[in-house]
């Protein structure tokens, strides 16, 4: 079986919903697991702890993860809950 690099495009409407899908996409990963996260413009408790999950389990697949587009208070609330140490970006 191939296995390719992840690259998923968070709807800002469905943070949580698309973070959980990407967890179940991490299965066929290799390499990197991409998230663009240039339509987000707010995570809330729940969109955090889906963000924890995903770090995890792409940690555990061996798989770098990678935020983009990551605006500005995003980026804040990641420092402030100490996930952005856990992504590239």
């Amino acid at each position: 079986m191939t296995k390719n690099a992840l690259w998923l495009r968070i709807d800002g409407t469905q943070v949580t919903q698309g973070l959980q899908e990407a967890c179940v996409k991490l299965e066929g990963c290799e390499g990197e697991a991409v998230l663009d996260f240039s339509g987000v413009s707010r995570v809330d408790a729940k969109a955090v702890q889906a963000l924890e999950d995903f770090a995890a389990k792409a940690a555990a697949a061996s798989v770098k993860p990678v935020l983009h587009g990551v605006q500005a208070n995003v980026y804040r609330v990641l420092m402030l809950t100490n996930l952005a140490s856990r992504f590239s970006m």
